[in-house]
């Protein structure tokens, strides 16, 4: 039993304890902070402007992270743009195995051909021959590269999109970037298939996936390689759903194609009337060889004939020059 003078004393300090806590409900002290987990429930409960502040700074940094990343993709394609590729890289693009002594040597051959001809052909001398030779050492090895890299883009173009619609409907139905390149450098057509190849040869080797697909527009210089690799870079440095917006790029390019087939029905007219045109002197000089010839000899034989058949000829090459930009598009 407590004696009976302790009751007041324990009735005062319930009081005093009861009044304090009372004060600290009223007026909390800093020194009694909140746990982190009720602190963030109360900030996502409280409707208002915190969490729209909060969500718009996080919008306008990734807007900045976008906008950084697309200044540097735009000045590395206007450096690669303004670089002549060199000779072994126009082979790597036409997709042949050739080394610099292979096109050399087909250089000597095709400059030897052309010397032969000329020389068989008659009324050309050495000198004469020796310059026709030079031209197709040139010429035809240049010509031969240009032709087989302009088909294999044309291919690949062609491909393309189908190989975006792989990776998009993996992406959808949960499969990793990686594996959707693996099915199409496994199933894709030519050269579609050695390009992703390549690809993945690159992140095999410890190379990042973004930084692998940026040296597809180096091998493969096309519009929509180079909005492939902005994409992969602007999906690897900001985020995204990247089924979407490769959805968005297939669309894109398969619109772009049928802009350009559309281009090329409109303009196969003025291309046909260029042609008709620019073959026409050629075959009526012919014409009139084959039926009287003593009058077209005149342009061969005399002086002033011999400069009326250059002047002639220069003003043709540039009327075809001009009918030429007149008629190709770029797209």
């Amino acid at each position: 039993m407590l004696p009976a003078d302790a009751f007041p004393v324990i009735v005062g300090l319930l009081a005093a304890l009861s009044a304090g806590g009372i004060l600290s409900c009223l007026f909390p002290s800093p020194y009694f902070q909140k746990s982190k987990g009720v602190r963030r429930l109360e900030v996502i409960a409280t409707p208002g402007t915190t969490i729209e502040h909060r969500t718009g700074s996080d919008e306008s940094k990734r807007k900045r992270m976008i906008e950084a990343t697309l200044r540097e993709l735009e000045e590395k394609q206007r450096i690669r743009q303004g670089a002549k590729p060199t000779l072994k890289v126009r082979m790597r693009q036409a997709g042949l195995t050739w080394s610099r002594r292979t096109y050399y040597g087909a250089c000597a051959a095709a400059g030897a051909v052309t010397f032969l001809l000329a020389m068989g052909g008659g009324g050309i001398g050495p000198l004469s021959a020796l310059g026709f030779g030079a031209a197709g050492a040139l010429l035809f090895p240049h010509l031969y590269v240009s032709f087989i890299r302009k088909r294999r883009f044309k291919a690949f173009g062609s491909e393309f999109p189908n190989a975006v619609d792989i990776i998009v409907r993996g992406v959808k139905s949960g499969l990793p970037l990686v594996d959707c390149m693996r099915i199409i450098s496994l199933e894709a057509q030519e050269p579609v298939r050695s390009e992703f190849r390549a690809i993945l040869e690159d992140q095999t080797m410890g190379m990042p996936v973004d930084q692998a697909v940026q040296r597809l527009p180096e091998r493969v210089p096309l519009a929509e390689t180079n909005f492939f690799a902005i994409v992969i870079a602007l999906q690897s440095r900001t985020g995204g759903s990247l089924s979407e917006t490769l959805a968005n790029l297939s669309k894109v390019i398969r619109d772009r194609k049928k802009m350009q087939a559309k281009i090329k029905a409109v303009s196969s007219e003025a291309k046909s009337s260029a042609a008709i045109i620019g073959s026409l002197p050629v075959v009526v000089a012919v014409l009139l060889y084959l039926t009287s010839p003593e009058y077209i000899m005149l342009l061969f034989t005399t002086f002033i004939g011999n400069f009326v058949v250059i002047a002639c000829a220069l003003w043709m090459g540039i009327g075809i020059l001009v009918m030429r930009k007149m008629i190709n598009f770029d797209f």
